[in-house]
Parts: structure tokens; C-alpha cells; sequence
């Protein structure tokens, strides 16, 4: 039986700011509880949500840890009541309302899935926030579907690297928009058809050509700001335009008579806050659909870069400077 010490080495936010507040802080170890499982840590993701908390810009849910992150990989060490489908000493990859920049971290059953044979714990960690985003929005209220193009805005980033191998795994065609020729070269490489430099090009000129006038079918925009009136008109008749962040706003003054007469979906989600049951049903279709994907190699996460837990603030700085190709983590 393995015994575990009172206390474990966090990343909270005393005090909303910088990157520098991330200084690593003794913290109890918490217990797991009904269909609870504790993990010992691995690795953690890195994500924009855990960067917004840290500015005071992103209240976590009610009851969720002050503890940043959002997904992690590790060890099953601990079993609270209730839980069936793992045991002691299991590998894990799990998607967390928190809590996941620590030693330990207490992981709901519900949004756990089993470390793939053959994945490093490293990449194990950075896939679940990314992968389940990308189903919800993508497949699920997006409905991509074989044959349709995706546009990504943000192919670069941790989201849109993943959506390209997901994409392209169920047989859509993918178009990126990322901020340099770097960028959209690792965009091609990981299965991109078209990657398109905003700096220095016309997205919704590029996409229209690449479809033959067509437009895109869905479109994954983080960007927000002008995006959004622009996003209308690379749609695709009958398009689902799916909004997961704002990076550039979140008001602006739109022409919705375009969204008429395309016939337009425009629509988005948080995953954060939602319950625990849909996260649950969430996981098992990811289960079903993604993860024998991963298993395979066909999906697999693009690494950008690791940084110990107690450096959480030099990973940050990284987030931040937008230079990052594809998701950072922190090693445990």
C-alpha cells in the first residue's frame, strides 16, 4: 500500500497577475471522493483558460480547485467510492475542472481514459483539453463531416494542431490560418491542405479559391473581433461557424444579413463549466471515436515545448508570446 505524504508542491494564483506569480507553494493533498479517482501527476497541458485565471480574467466553476489546470496524465494512486472502471497503478489521461498543476490531483472517473500503449505520459497530458474541444465543436455541433473543409484560425496553436489530425483522420479537408511561413509549414506538415499567413494573406479570398468559391463548411474560430463578420463570408452555404475564444474581442458590429442568407450556423461553447454528466458522455464518445486514433498513431499531439511544474511561469510566457507550435507542458 502506498503512502502518501500530507502535503504536494502546487501552482495556484495568491494574487491575479503576471507570469511571475506562479511560484510553486505547498498545498494539502486533497482526497478523492465519491466516483473520484487521485492521480499521482506526470505531466500537465498548458492551456489559454489557465492564463486568463492567472490575470483574474476566468473565474474557475464553483467547487473547482484554485489549483491551475485543466488536464493532466499520471498514476492512479488513490480509488474514492464508487469507481469501477480503474484501478491502483493505472495510467491515466484525464480532463480536470482544475487542479492539474500540482503533484496530485483528484480526477473525476467520468473524464479519465486509459494512457495509450506506446504515448509518453508528455503527450498523454496534452491531448485531453484539446481533444475534447475539438469533438464538441468540431464534430458533435459542427457536424463535420468526410469530404467537407474545415478552417482553423489559429493552426498553430495546441486547439488547431489537433483539429488538423482529427480532421484529417475522418476524411475532411482542412485550410489554417496561422501568423508566419514557420507556422504554416508545421501546419502542412501535420496534414493542413492549405495553410494561409494572415499577415500577408486574404483568408476568406484563399479559402473561397481553395474551394472553388464553395467556402469553407465549418469554421473553428478563436480569434473573434473582425473575424466574425469575415468568417461569414468564408462560410459555405449551410456553414457552422463554432466560436471557442476571443482573442482579438468579444464585440463587434455584425452584418448578420449574410448569416441569413447563407443560412448560417453561428454558435459556441465553454467546457469547464459544464457538468459532470455531459463531460462523462463526452469522454465516451471520445473514447469510441478518437482514442483508438491515438492508439493507432494517427492522431498524436504536437509537442512544442516542457517545462518543469516549478517553472510554470516560464511556460506561460511561452503561451503568451504566441510563438509556441502546437501544446506546452509541464513535467511533474
Amino acid at each position: 500500500m502506498t503512502v502518501l505524504p500530507a502535503t504536494m508542491t502546487a501552482i495556484s494564483v495568491p494574487t491575479p497577475g503576471g507570469p511571475e506569480v506562479l511560484a510553486p507553494r505547498p498545498h494539502p493533498i486533497p482526497q478523492p471522493g465519491e466516483g473520484e479517482m487521485l492521480v499521482r501527476v506526470h505531466a500537465a497541458g498548458v492551456n489559454r483558460p489557465d492564463a486568463l485565471q492567472r490575470r483574474g480574467e476566468y473565474r474557475p466553476p464553483k467547487g473547482a480547485s484554485e489549483i491551475l489546470g485543466l488536464e493532466l496524465a499520471g498514476e492512479v494512486v488513490a480509488l474514492g467510492p464508487g469507481v469501477t472502471r480503474f484501478a491502483l497503478g493505472d495510467k491515466v489521461a484525464a480532463l480536470v475542472s482544475g487542479g492539474a498543476y500540482a503533484e496530485y490531483c483528484v480526477v473525476p472517473e467520468g473524464t479519465a481514459l486509459p494512457v495509450p500503449p506506446g504515448l509518453s505520459m508528455i503527450e498523454a497530458a496534452a491531448l485531453p483539453e484539446a481533444v475534447f474541444t475539438v469533438w464538441m465543436q468540431v464534430f458533435e455541433m459542427g457536424r463535420l463531416a468526410p469530404g467537407e473543409t474545415l478552417l482553423v484560425h489559429g493552426g498553430s496553436s495546441g486547439i488547431g494542431t489537433t483539429a488538423i489530425r482529427m480532421a484529417k483522420a475522418f476524411g475532411a479537408m482542412v485550410v489554417v490560418t496561422a501568423g508566419s511561413e514557420e507556422k504554416c509549414a508545421a501546419c502542412r506538415r501535420l496534414g493542413a491542405d492549405l495553410a494561409v499567413n494572415y499577415r500577408t494573406e486574404d483568408f476568406v479570398e484563399a479559402t473561397k479559391t481553395f474551394t472553388n468559391g464553395r467556402g469553407a463548411d465549418v469554421i473553428l474560430d478563436m480569434v473573434g473581433g473582425d473575424y466574425i463578420n469575415r468568417n461569414y463570408e468564408a462560410a459555405a452555404e449551410n456553414g457552422r461557424i463554432q466560436q471557442i475564444a476571443f482573442m482579438a474581442g468579444n464585440t463587434v458590429e455584425v452584418d448578420f444579413r449574410r448569416l441569413m442568407r447563407k443560412g448560417l450556423t453561428h454558435s459556441g461553447a465553454l467546457l469547464r463549466p459544464r457538468p459532470a454528466a455531459f463531460k462523462a458522455r463526452l469522454a465516451a464518445a471520445v473514447a469510441e471515436k478518437v482514442w483508438p486514433l491515438v492508439d493507432a498513431g494517427t492522431v498524436r499531439p504536437a509537442i512544442d515545448s516542457t517545462f518543469p511544474l516549478a517553472d510554470a511561469a516560464g511556460a506561460h510566457r511561452r503561451l503568451e508570446s504566441s510563438e509556441h507550435i502546437g501544446k506546452i507542458v509541464l513535467t511533474v
